[in-house]
């Protein structure tokens, strides 16, 4: 028993056991169950109405509902529960459907109003074809070798991301694509932050090591386009809709986040975990300025160092999850970014101990973490994002201490 144990531990502190023959069968396996699944869900679907009484891509008649409206020159309605219900029930005829409500800020009516331009299953495929496919071209860019493509489409977010019908590809995307061009093109990189921030709550640490890196240009950038959305905006819909968003903020918080009208399990954040353990409102909050605020001094000592710059992005990108208490399941397909920033940091430089089996663990996290906090109440996605995040800085202490590692390597993403 003890030499199982021993041979065990072996593998996962070298990561041994990760062959790139099995990178590729798991990642086959896990597609080919997952395709099957989509096209099943969707074969038993009634009129784009699933087994469950949800609509196919559930979150994203939300977005076409807002489209609709905005069509209709409603757009300030989407931010009114009420209405919006309405709205995403006249999409399906009036059948009765669940809630989905519209939380972005107004610039993101751009995407809401092509998307709504062609019948719902039509936008539905190209939203996710098109997120999707700049998803990809990331990853590939990121790190070019040979199996990306095939890891990043088989990432248990991505077939959580197209279940939702949801924006994490976009996301991941945005800023995969921003850290991609820091240091070649700042200023378009800056142009992707600022489109970031339609999820404004993924934005709060990025300043942090922008300014910490001296990066001024991409900050330019990136304050002018949110300025240049802002004023778009405003040009297209008017004042009206942006005073909705500021008033419909009330709700977010209350019932979608701080009473867990989303659901706990389905929140990745420590303030999530918190509430789901039974702490208040406020020791929550708590909670999660203390992680925030650490987070932000790690990032600064981290972007302002000689640190290879994919520990940084990768800490960067595990840390925009960390710091928001409001993170979907659908939204760790960011945590692809990370990955693979710290996985081409170790092909190029060797790996640490236990740094292959926690890039193995952090990929298949996203199809466990729902159901594992709904069964048991703990916060598995939580854990491995603290787990990548401490792991990279633990590689940029000892990297500092240590040549280069002559370890074990393997075709890891």
């Amino acid at each position: 028993m003890t030499h199982i144990w021993q041979g065990i531990r072996h593998g996962l502190r070298s990561g041994g056991w990760l062959t790139p023959a099995r990178i590729r069968g798991y990642s086959l396996i896990l597609l080919g169950i997952c395709a099957l699944a989509v096209a099943g869900w969707i074969a038993l679907s009634d009129g784009l109405i699933d087994r469950n009484g949800k609509p196919v891509g559930t979150d994203f008649s939300n977005v076409y509902a807002a489209g609709r409206l905005t069509w209709q020159g409603n757009p300030a309605e989407a931010y009114q529960p009420a209405l919006q219900h309405a709205a995403e029930k006249a999409v399906f005829g009036g059948r009765e459907v669940p809630f989905y409500g519209w939380h972005y800020p107004p610039f993101f009516f751009a995407v809401a109003v092509l998307v709504s331009a062609v019948p719902y299953a039509w936008g539905l495929a190209i939203w996710l074809a098109a997120s999707f496919a700049a998803y990809l071209a990331v990853m590939r860019a990121i790190l070019p070798r040979p199996e990306t493509l095939l890891v990043a489409a088989a990432f248990p977010a991505v077939f959580v991301n197209i279940g939702h019908g949801q924006n994490g590809f976009l996301t991941a995307s945005l800023l995969g694509g921003a850290l991609h061009l820091l240091d070649r093109r700042p200023w378009l990189a800056g142009v992707l932050i600022g489109a970031l921030a339609y999820k404004p709550q993924f934005g709060v640490l990025i300043p942090v090591a922008l300014l910490a890196g001296a990066r001024w240009n991409t900050i330019g950038a990136a304050a002018a386009t949110v300025a240049a959305l802002v004023a778009v905006s405003f040009a297209a819909l008017g004042g009206g809709v942006w005073q909705a968003f500021i008033d419909s903020m009330n709700f977010t918080q209350v019932v979608v986040l701080e009473q867990g009208g989303t659901g706990w399990e389905k929140i990745q954040s420590v303030f999530s975990a918190a509430r789901m353990w039974g702490a208040g409102v406020q020791s929550a909050y708590a909670i999660q300025i203390a992680l925030a605020l650490a987070l932000a001094a790690a990032l600064a000592w981290l972007w302002q160092s000689d640190a290879a710059f994919e520990l940084k992005a990768s800490a960067l990108a595990s840390g925009s999850l960390l710091a928001t208490p409001y993170v979907l399941d659908y939204d760790l397909v960011v945590l692809a970014v990370a990955i693979a920033f710290l996985a081409r940091h170790g092909l190029n430089r060797g790996f640490h101990p236990y740094e292959i089996s926690l890039l193995a663990a952090a990929w298949m996290v996203p199809l466990l973490s729902r159901g594992v906090a709904g069964a048991t109440g703990l916060p598995l996605g939580l854990t491995l994002l603290l787990l990548t995040f401490v792991f990279t800085l633990r590689r940029a202490v000892r990297d500092r201490q240590a040549p280069a590692l002559k370890v074990h390597r393997a075709s890891v993403i």
